[in-house]
């Protein structure tokens, strides 16, 4: 169940994403280039979506260690309110998931298995502390999901865009335990986000996140491409492609079958 609640949960973080390594030669090139205006850059990565809603058509891969086939997905949004999910393998539900304000739910078919948790579910999968609604959107979007702000954070600019690098590593507390990470994000000359990358100097756990092949719709900035990659004692990565958006309201039934055993993580 928890192979599959890595795909269900990190799918309801991000819009799309496909297989794209990236080479030491797309790594944005590090400057001191002076920025004119932060104060301007750190509005411009804050902005707000302003969409009413918008349903995602798309193909889910993941390596997990696990055989998972390729998963067809609807991804449902209403701006600041819900984030819907249905997934199916070949022409079989399989999973259907939601998360609000109040928290993430999710069952799978395949093992009768259900999740109800507030997000310290899915910070314990994702082993960060920061996720609640707006964070958890904000990564689907590919917009700015970490806190950051002048003082704690480096702002160069460089060929491709702009990078923000910790000053320290920041530290993240849960359930009394501290971990300390080192923390980079990098922009496009758009300020679109592009790369994210924590990192845990100890034990070079990691979570990556990639968002690439950006498309505008309705004014707001969508990545069609995103790749996932969770390191620590193993590796997981989630691929998803989109394949259409629909700007659209629609109906989204939630209700977890009779006789289903409810899951936590551990």
């Amino acid at each position: 169940m928890k192979s599959f609640i890595i795909i269900v949960l990190s799918s309801l973080i991000i819009a799309s994403c496909s297989v794209q390594n990236k080479t030491a030669e797309q790594q944005p090139v590090s400057t001191t280039k002076p920025i004119e205006n932060n104060s301007q850059f750190f509005s411009g990565i804050a902005k707000k979506s302003n969409f009413d809603a918008v349903k995602i058509n798309s193909k889910i891969d993941a390596k997990t260690g696990s055989f998972i086939p390729t998963l067809d997905a609807v991804i449902y949004i209403e701006n600041g309110q819900k984030i819907w999910m249905n997934l199916t393998a070949v022409i079989l539900q399989a999973a259907r998931g939601i998360a609000t304000p109040d928290g993430v739910k999710g069952y799978y078919k395949l093992d009768k298995t259900y999740i109800d948790s507030d997000f310290s579910y899915l910070n314990k999968l994702l082993n960060v502390n920061f996720i609640d609604y707006n964070a958890l959107q904000n990564l689907l979007l590919g917009k700015t999901f970490l806190p950051v702000s002048d003082q704690n954070y480096k702002l160069t600019q460089n060929e491709q865009g702009f990078n923000l690098s910790s000053r320290e590593t920041q530290k993240i507390t849960e359930n009394g335990k501290t971990t300390e990470y080192n923390i980079s994000l990098d922009y496009d000359n758009n300020l679109n986000l592009n790369h994210v990358l924590l990192s845990n100097p100890q034990n070079n756990d990691q979570l990556e996140i990639t968002y690439s092949n950006r498309e505008t719709l309705n004014n707001e900035s969508f990545p069609k491409n995103v790749k996932i990659i969770i390191k620590a004692k193993k590796t997981d990565e989630i691929l998803i492609e989109n394949t259409k958006f629909d700007f659209s309201r629609m109906e989204t039934p939630y209700s977890v079958p009779a006789n289903y055993k409810k899951t936590e993580i551990k």
